[in-house]
């Protein structure tokens, strides 16, 4: 069963679903003995009154569990009221569903209670009154209208994460295709939003209850699994909690300490993407230590850092480095007890109320300013979200770059002024340059990353320190579409390119192209138009303008063009033309040949030099010989290849293994079997023990090379077998 594939359904009785919405039924009485505790009276009454209109508008209607429709909005209302928002916040979630499931309007709304409420209810409600294509365009429309109320006003998707958590709870009584489509949207969209938002207390009850709707076979044997480990383990989760407090007081430091299992959900993840059993998993239990101060968090870890062996390599500072959702903790993993590892994490008071609360924590302070945002991490996304918006050219294209986004398994880089600038894995030099502002990546032509030069498709790693150089006459390269990650980058990146009419892209190629001839010595205008003919012949375009349309868009390098136009007649001056298929994009007509010291293959990150007597070489990302190039004073351009690549390409392998007869004989036997061939072969002893294999192969691409490793790894005296780059 795939990673992404739900369990079958398990049954639920009607008498099991009406117990369900029965545990789950809150009555209004007592949410406005909750309202009390933090509202004014004259408060607590307007959000009576709001009760009751909305009581009135959905007279009548029943949910699919038999129950008046008003205990939904009642419920959603007393999770926000835990969350102790302001009452207008609570007066809309009473009000969310009425401008939807009944005749009221917005305008009525307004009369009512005011234009701050009926903004609220309108950012919640979908739009019901339009006609779409297909549900995923209705999705997408609704998603990018409610995101954008979000950017108004906050609340408006505290208020839609608290409708869906109700709903997810009362999800029994849903069939089970309806109930899995429902808790696959949450952990897709609804769930990386609360985790963006920093809000753990509702994200993790979603990603539980979404865990049981969506596999809830695997919930339920794994919720009996963990059940029989916690009995088996309850003293030792005791024990750590009353010797971790001792050793505190010991130490003079006050702190509460709270040990708890890890949660279902969070589990199954780890165990799906380690691959791991529950056995083999680590950090099943954890503890949490509140204290007072920054400073007394660090004294505290000393202390449990003493009292049980750290495990390497497990320790994160997010207090000195927080989350992009503003989340600040100190976390390690220790060595317990029986040498069971044990994860421990330390916040003060003010860290833990983030950590649940996220942005609603800001409603806890009295007089905060409603609708403010609680911390300059939601308030850059969120005006990141508008820029993406502007950006799109639909509400398709909105939702897929926002997805995009709400997934950041961060990096975290910094500017040359030592700003903290926050990537979602994978994120590159180019994303980079958008983060940092849309004007410098559209302008950027090269970068360093730790004051080295970098082409600018390179992955970043947290720690990196990135330097964006620009030019004002630069422009977005369609071909960055194939590397960027972030929805920031692709929609500016895209929605430029959609503004470049066919004028302003020939003046463009015109220019890219000329001034990459100037650097050849020659103008446009001194090529003769026998010549001029045969290359547009060769690249198959009828016209000059529409080649130099091409190489503005971006679909054509100038560079490569250029030395196309100089070079026709001085293809003899060395190297081999790419026979046969085209294999990089752009290059056609020109002498491509492959760098020997990297070997690249089809698939690998390859950039391009451009060498005397040798035309474009064509070298791995990862050469290290390209650092050279750079030193000479010659330049390497990002290159692709192309969709349709055929052929063989020479690279270089390398096979560790047990010194034994006939090794070498059985090696070559499984590449040769995997349909390759051997060029070169190199042997080198180590230590009488084992030996070292350096075999020069031809391969397809890349899928063709892990074919070949696979066999080799088959072979019981391989030790290691690695690819040689440079």
């Amino acid at each position: 069963m795939s990673r992404d594939a739900a369990d079958p359904p398990l049954k639920q009785s009607g008498e099991e679903a009406a117990q369900t919405a029965a545990e789950q039924r809150f009555l209004v009485s007592d949410l406005l003995a909750e309202l009390e505790a933090h509202l004014d009276a004259d408060q607590v009454r307007e959000v009576y009154r709001a009760y009751l209109f909305s009581a009135e508008a959905h007279e009548g209607q029943k949910r699919l569990s038999g129950e008046p429709y008003i205990y939904h909005p009642i419920a959603v209302a007393r999770i926000l009221s835990r969350m102790r928002m302001d009452h207008e916040c609570l007066m809309a979630a009473l009000l969310h569903d009425v401008i939807e499931d009944t005749g009221v309007s917005k305008e009525r709304l307004t009369e009512e209670f005011g234009e701050g409420v009926a903004e609220l209810v309108d950012g919640v409600s979908k739009l019901t009154h339009l006609n779409f294509r297909s549900r995923a365009e209705a999705q997408a429309e609704n998603f990018r209208k409610m995101l954008l109320a979000m950017t108004r006003d906050i609340r408006v998707i505290l208020i839609k994460l608290a409708d869906r958590l109700h709903n997810m709870r009362t999800l029994g009584v849903m069939k089970p295709a309806k109930a899995r489509r429902i808790a696959r949207e949450t952990l897709e969209i609804y769930v990386p939003i609360a985790n963006r938002l920093g809000i753990n207390s509702i994200r993790h009850e979603l990603e539980d209850l979404c865990m049981g709707a969506y596999w809830p076979w695997r919930d339920r044997v794994l919720r009996a699994a963990l059940k029989r480990l916690s009995g088996n383990r309850r003293e030792l989760v005791e024990d750590v909690q009353k010797v971790i407090t001792a050793r505190l007081e010991q130490e003079g430091l006050k702190g509460e300490v709270c040990g708890r299992q890890k949660r279902v959900y969070s589990i199954y993840r780890k165990m799906r993407d380690k691959k791991q059993s529950l056995n083999d998993l680590a950090d099943v239990f954890a503890f949490r230590i509140v204290v007072d101060s920054v400073d007394t968090c660090y004294r505290v870890l000393g202390a449990v850092h003493n009292l049980y062996r750290p495990m390497p390599g497990r320790f994160k500072d997010y207090i000195a480095i927080p989350k992009a959702n503003g989340y600040q903790s100190l976390h390690t993993v220790l060595f317990g007890p029986q040498g069971i590892p044990i994860e421990i994490q330390i916040r003060t008071r003010d860290m833990h109320r983030v950590a649940e609360q996220g942005i609603a924590a800001h409603w806890q302070y009295k007089g905060a300013p409603a609708g403010n945002l609680s911390s300059d991490a939601a308030a850059e996304w969120l005006r990141g979200l508008l820029e993406v918006q502007k950006s799109s050219g639909n509400s398709i294209e909105f939702l897929e770059h926002v997805k995009v986004d709400l997934f950041p398994d961060e990096v975290y880089v910094f500017t040359p002024r030592g700003k903290i600038i926050v990537l979602p894995r994978g994120a590159t030099v180019i994303d980079f340059a958008y983060a940092v502002h849309s004007d410098i990546g559209n302008q950027c032509v090269a970068a360093r990353v730790d004051r080295q030069l970098a082409p600018l498709r390179t992955p970043l790693r947290s720690g990196q320190t990135v330097e964006i150089i620009t030019k004002p006459d630069a422009r977005p390269n369609p071909a960055w579409l194939n590397f960027v990650v972030t929805g920031k980058a692709r929609a500016t990146i895209r929605s430029y390119l959609k503004r470049l009419e066919q004028r302003e892209a020939i003046e463009l190629g015109r220019r890219l192209l000329e001034r990459e001839l100037e650097l050849l010595s020659v103008r446009l205008e001194d090529i003769g138009e026998e010549e001029l003919q045969a290359a547009l012949g060769e690249l198959g375009h009828p016209d000059l303008d529409e080649l130099l349309q091409q190489i503005g868009l971006g679909n054509r390098m100038a560079r490569l063009v250029a030395r196309l136009l100089v070079l026709r007649d001085h293809e003899d001056e060395g190297g081999e033309a790419a026979a046969g298929s085209l294999v990089i994009k752009g290059s056609e007509g020109l002498v491509v040949s492959f760098g020997k010291c990297c070997g690249p293959v089809p698939g690998d990150p390859v950039v391009a030099i451009f060498s005397p007597g040798r035309g474009m070489v064509v070298h791995h990302q990862n050469c290290p010989n390209l650092g050279d190039f750079r030193r000479q004073g010659q330049s390497w351009i990002d290159v692709q290849w192309a969709d349709q690549v055929e052929g063989e390409f020479t690279t270089t392998i390398r096979v560790d293994a047990g010194n034994q007869r006939g090794l070498l004989a059985t090696v070559a036997s499984a590449i040769a079997e995997a349909g390759s061939n051997i060029e070169e072969v190199r042997s080198e002893e180590r230590d009488g023990l084992s030996t070292s294999l350096r075999f020069a192969i031809t391969v397809h691409d890349r899928k063709h090379l892990a074919a070949i490793f696979r066999r080799i790894r088959a072979i019981p005296e391989v030790l290691k077998v690695s690819r040689m780059i440079g």
